[in-house]
Order: structure tokens, then C-alpha cells, then sequence
């Protein structure tokens, strides 16, 4: 299921599904681990002797986030039981502690007797062995705990501090389901300790007057030892979970908003999207600097692992994201924790974990009993262009120099050395991860990354590097017209496979990732090229349902829906895709009237989003319901990036100053 609403600080990261169930909690790196393994953990209601999980059918649920900020507002309606749940989660932006807010209504006109349940599916570390569920009388909570990491669980409401029921006991052993059936009666057993695979249920009594409202607090707090985790009880009562929660509104709706933006040539939607995607995306950025792909736990049952990891490329095009919106110290970290899990060579791997080690991979480093480069080189190339890019905006040059060697100097000197006699990059894997070869995307982006370090080596005074850098993407732009362009198709090949007589075998998929040809400075958004290339993609790629969108490429298998009718769905529509068509319009404008072309498909974007504003990283294209992982924090970097550029053009257009920050260097966006 979908993570329709995260909340998170950097540190912990909870995430639920479109039932309102906990699915992932995250902790103490954004993405690892996942202390849940993605188990649901149960929300249950009592009510005058009846009963229902929050995942019951008789719930009517509105799951959306205040205004601007990145506190949750879930309304539960149960007509049945004849009550309303007004709920309100967040992690607070300091500590590694998540808060539910749940005011209960009476909607039958009298008295009712209201227990509340949270249930705890929690492996702590990923794993069940070995781990320890006990009440804690010094806290009045229950603590799970294991090794170095402990997490507290409690409750209070305005008479009391302190859960009221509990229970603990085993999970997926033997015939043992979980405590939550224990709750299903309104009772608990307060059964003190369990050991091995656990989890544990707590209740709070909630006393709703006829037709009134009462509330209650619900907290977990993490930490490594016992003590960390008493003291961050024990700072809960004395600031109470209310100041807290409001604290941590009022710190999210400054972060996403402190840029005097002017949004008025834009539809409020799009403006609404554009400030939801912010802070989504923040949820998925670790405080030690990896921008993690997406952290929805069940694309294991389809991949057999998770996005919970950093690549190079997507993190770079996040950090240009976070450029234009005017977050430096995200990117600057982002720039860090590349600078240390660089090789030594000067090239990035296929993606890496939250703690800076080497991540799982699919990519070989042999094929056909040849040693080969298990890399995607438009990994590295786009790192170095998504810096300068920081450069241009923020002029921090001190920054600069701790990284001008290792981001940028070595990296571009290696993408020099990795070329082949007509100086095109050899073969790594395209940004897709499925197939091996010289890529447009990769040649486009390296491109980028040279023109980005000789630009940098001018800066520094480095002329002779400069001219080689520039000399290296001129012939290599060169080349990428030479080879790569059928002028009989009036198009670009996606992909050039090296014969053994020094020519190219040519791949004239049309693929949505053309658009690098004009987004990273390859070619001109107004080539003739670049538009025959563009126009081509819209016309074949667009989905052809009431749905519509752009699919990736032709005959795109990747989680494939349509698989007879592939002229008119060549794929699944993607936002990212999708947008990037609307990023050349938007290039490409000289007058208002092109400019405002690109803004259906930034509505389109926006109709796919969920009620939240979260949006998956493709979609069905009959019923546009999300496929695959949800949140894809791409996906909500190209909102802030086409949104941004947008407004950039048209003050550029208009003459009128948007307010972004990025106005200060006009170039930063060119």
C-alpha cells in the first residue's frame, strides 16, 4: 500500500498507509532500519462494548496534513459506533519522538465510554530474535528495547499521565496472532514482560460527554540506552505533547515557507503541491546528508528489497530541487556524503545505504568473462553539475574549496579518461538500471558536468583544466550528433552499443529521458534537434486513456499494466516524465501564451496526487490509481524544480521579480 502520509525530522521516520495504519518507523537514520519490517501497526476503537480497527470498512477516513506544515489531520468517521477521530501526528523537529493527537466526538447525543488502542508490531533492528517488551512503572509506559535501541511507549490525556491498559506477548509464534486480539474485548490482560518475537497493545480511557469532544496523547520516543529514552518521557511531561506538537507545526510551516516566493502566476493547487512536496520530500532526507529514493516498505513483496537507499543521480537532481528552493544546508550535507563514499578513482557506485556503506546492487562486474564497471556514469556526472548549480546560487565558496578536488577535479578527470575514440563515454548502465551501453541520458548529463568543471576551474584559476574540461564536452557534444542523431528519423537514439568495427549499433526507443538533451546544457531547448526529439516523445509516449501522462519509454515492462494495446499505452504514466515535457515548454517559451503550455501537465500532476499531496512514482493508466513505491522523492523534486523554473521564466518574461532565491544567479537555472 501507499505511505499516504509520512512524518519525520531527519533522525525518525513514520510512515502510514492509506488506512491510517503505522506501517514503518524508521529510526535512527531515514531508512535504516525499519523497526516495523512493514507490519502494520493496529489503531483500534471501544466504544460502549463495540469494537473496530481503524481498517474497517465502516470508517470513512480524510487523510490530509495542515496547511504548510507537516502535522497530519485524519478524520475517522464511524457511523456505527457514533463517533468522529480527529487525529494529528507528527515527529517532533528536535527529538526523535512521534506524538498522535486524537480528539474523540460523540455523534449519537449522549454519553459514551471510548478506549482507545495502539498496537506495536515492532522487530526491533529488522529482527524479532532477541527482543524484550516490558511495562516500565518509572514511566508509566512499556519499552521495547534491544541492544542500543529502546523505544517508549505512552500516553496521557488531561487527568492523567500514563497509559492505563497494556498488554505483552508473542507474535507469529506457534498460534500466538499478537496482543491486538486482546484488545477486541475493551480489556487488556497488563500481562508485565515478554521475550523473543513480541509486540504489545495500550489502551487509554477517553470519557466523551453527549455530543462533546474529549482528547488524548499518544507517543513513542526512541533512543540507545534506557535513559535516553526516560528522558525523553520525562521532557514530554514537563512541555506537554501538546506544546510539543505545536512546536514542531509552527518549525515546518516556517522551513517550508521562509522564501518570499511569489506564486500568483500559478493555480493555488500547483502552488499547494509545490510546498507539500518540500516537506514530504524533507521526511526522506537523512540528517547525515543521503536523500533516500522512497521508503515504502512493500515493494519488497514485488523486488525483494526496498528504494531505501541513496543514488547519486537521484539525490543530485533532489539537491537541485533544494537549490532553487533555497535550502543550502540540505544540499551542502547531500554534497558531503558524497565527497566520503566517492571511490577513489572518482566515480560513485549504483547506491548506498543511509550510513554511507555500499548498498545492494544488480549491476555485474563481469560480463561476457570481461572485467566491466558496475556503474551508471550519469551518477557521477550529475553530482558534479548539480554542485555547480549550488555554486551558482549560494556563492559559498569556502564550501567549494573542501570539495574541488574530490566532487569536482577528480570526477570530471575520470569521466576524461572513461572515453571512447570518438569521445563518447563507454558503456556504463542507463539511469533506468536496465540496459548496458552509451546512453543520450549519460552522454547529455556528462556533458553537463564537464561545461559544470571547467566553469568551476576558471573560478579557481585553473585555465589549462578549464580548456580541457571544455575541449572534453565540446567533442563529446560533437560526437552525440554525430552518432547519435538519425536524421532520417529526425530523432536521437537512447542508446549507442559499440561494434567491433569502432561504429554503433543504435537503440531508437523513444525514451522519456531525452529530455537531458536541453536540461542539463547539451543542446539548446530550441535546437531544431531538441524539438523534432521533444515533439516525437509527447506524441508516442503520451497514454492515450482518460488518464494520460507519459510513460518512460516504449513498451515499458516495469510493473506493465497495458501489455496488447502498447500504441496507445506505451507504459504506465509517470509524474517525473510527465513533467519533464513540461520542462522543455517552459524552456523553450519566449511569451506568456508558450509559457502557460506546460501548465496542464503540471495540473495533470497534481490530479495524481493523493489527498495528502503524496505522489507515487507511476500510476495506473486506466484508473490512475499509484503503482509502486509511494512517496518517490524524484517525483516531488521535479514538482519543485518545473514549478521554480516556471516562475523564473516568467519573470524573466515579464520583468516582474519572483522572489526565488535562485533570481540572484539567473544562470543557476539556464
Amino acid at each position: 500500500m501507499p505511505r499516504n502520509l509520512p512524518v519525520g525530522n531527519g533522525e525518525m521516520l513514520v510512515a502510514f498507509d492509506d488506512s491510517y495504519r503505522m506501517r514503518d518507523i524508521y529510526w535512527p537514520r531515514v531508512g535504516m532500519p525499519n523497526h516495523t519490517c512493514g507490519h502494520p501497526q493496529r489503531f483500534g476503537c471501544w466504544v460502549d462494548g463495540q469494537f473496530a480497527w481503524v481498517d474497517d470498512r465502516e470508517w470513512t477516513r480524510e487523510m490530509r496534513y495542515k496547511s504548510d506544515t507537516l502535522v497530519t489531520e485524519v478524520r475517522l468517521r464511524h457511523e456505527t459506533l457514533g463517533i468522529e477521530l480527529l487525529c494529528n501526528d507528527v515527529v517532533d523537529y528536535w527529538s526523535p519522538v512521534y506524538f498522535r493527537k486524537v480528539t474523540v466526538t460523540d455523534l449519537l447525543g449522549r454519553p459514551r465510554d471510548v478506549r482507545l488502542f495502539f498496537h506495536h508490531d515492532i522487530s526491533v533492528q529488522e529482527s524479532p530474535v532477541g527482543d524484550t517488551v516490558n511495562y516500565d512503572p518509572g514511566t508509566g509506559g512499556l519499552i521495547h528495547y534491544k541492544d542500543q535501541t529502546y523505544f517508549l511507549i505512552n500516553g496521557c490525556d488531561t487527568r492523567r499521565f500514563g497509559i492505563e491498559h497494556w498488554a505483552t506477548g508473542a507474535k507469529r509464534i506457534g498460534d500466538a496472532l499478537g496482543t491486538w486480539k486482546d484488545a477486541e474485548d475493551g480489556l487488556l490482560s497488563r500481562h508485565a514482560i515478554a521475550q523473543g518475537s513480541v509486540d504489545s497493545t495500550v489502551g487509554l480511557n477517553v470519557a466523551v460527554a453527549p455530543w462533546g469532544s474529549s482528547t488524548c496523547w499518544y507517543w513513542i520516543a526512541a533512543g540507545h540506552d534506557y535513559t535516553s529514552v526516560r528522558d525523553l518521557n520525562e521532557k514530554v511531561r514537563e512541555k506537554t505533547p501538546q506544546r510539543m506538537i505545536d512546536r514542531s507545526e509552527a518549525y515546518w510551516r516556517l522551513w517550508a515557507c521562509k522564501e518570499p516566493v511569489d506564486f500568483s502566476p500559478l493555480p493555488e493547487r500547483i502552488r499547494d503541491l509545490y510546498l507539500r512536496s518540500q516537506l514530504i520530500l524533507r521526511t526522506q532526507i537523512d540528517n547525515g546528508g543521503a536523500i533516500i529514493a522512497a521508503n515504502d516498505h512493500d515493494i519488497t513483496h514485488f523486488a525483494g528489497d526496498t528504494y531505501s537507499y541513496m543514488w547519486p543521480r537521484d539525490g543530485a537532481l533532489v539537491a537541485y530541487a533544494l537549490v532553487l528552493a533555497g535550502h543550502s544546508e540540505l544540499s551542502r550535507n547531500f554534497f558531503k556524503f558524497c565527497a566520503k563514499v566517492r571511490s577513489k578513482e572518482g566515480y560513485f557506485l549504483h547506491k548506498y545505504n543511509p550510513t554511507g556503506t555500499l548498498a545492494s546492487s544488480w549491476h555485474p562486474w563481469m560480463l561476457d568473462g570481461q572485467k566491466v564497471l558496475p556503474i551508471q556514469q550519469d551518477e557521477t556526472a550529475l553530482v558534479v553539475w548539480a554542485l555547480r548549480k549550488h555554486f551558482q546560487v549560494f556563492r559559498d565558496v569556502e564550501f567549494i574549496k573542501s570539495l574541488y578536488t574530490t566532487l569536482i577535479v577528480e570526477p570530471a578527470q575520470w569521466m576524461l579518461r572513461y572515453r571512447d575514440h570518438h569521445g563518447l563515454p563507454l558503456p556504463s548502465w542507463d539511469l533506468w538500471e536496465e540496459r548496458r551501453g552509451v546512453h543520450l541520458f549519460t552522454v547529455a548529463s556528462t556533458i553537463g558536468a564537464l561545461k559544470s568543471a571547467a566553469a568551476f576551474c576558471h573560478d579557481m584559476g585553473a585555465f589549462d583544466r578549464a580548456a580541457e574540461f571544455n575541449e572534453g564536452a565540446e567533442r563529446m557534444r560533437g560526437a552525440m550528433v554525430r552518432h547519435m542523431w538519425d536524421p532520417d528519423r529526425k530523432r536521437f537514439a537512447r542508446m549507442a552499443t559499440p561494434q567491433t568495427d569502432g561504429t554503433y549499433k543504435l537503440d531508437m526507443t523513444l525514451d522519456a529521458s531525452g529530455f537531458a538533451l536541453f536540461a542539463f546544457g547539451a543542446l539548446a531547448a530550441a535546437d531544431p534537434k531538441v524539438v523534432g526529439h521533444m515533439q516525437q516523445l509527447r506524441d508516442r509516449l503520451w497514454v492515450k486513456t482518460e488518464i494520460g501522462g507519459m510513460a518512460r519509454y516504449e513498451q515499458d515492462y516495469y510493473h506493465q499494466v497495458e501489455r496488447q494495446n502498447t500504441n496507445d499505452v506505451p507504459g504506465n504514466p509517470w509524474a517525473i516524465c510527465t513533467l519533464w515535457y513540461a520542462q522543455w515548454l517552459i524552456e523553450k517559451a519566449t511569451t506568456e501564451d508558450e509559457l502557460r503550455e506546460a501548465l496542464p501537465y503540471l495540473e495533470w500532476t497534481v490530479n495524481r496526487a493523493f489527498a495528502s499531496g503524496v505522489l507515487a512514482e507511476q500510476f495506473d493508466p486506466y484508473n490512475g490509481q499509484a503503482i509502486s513505491v509511494s512517496p518517490l522523492t524524484w517525483s516531488h523534486a521535479t514538482v519543485m524544480i518545473v514549478v521554480m523554473k516556471y516562475l523564473l521564466r516568467h519573470a524573466r518574461l515579464t520583468g516582474r521579480p519572483s522572489g526565488c532565491l535562485a533570481e540572484l544567479s539567473l544562470a543557476a537555472v539556464a
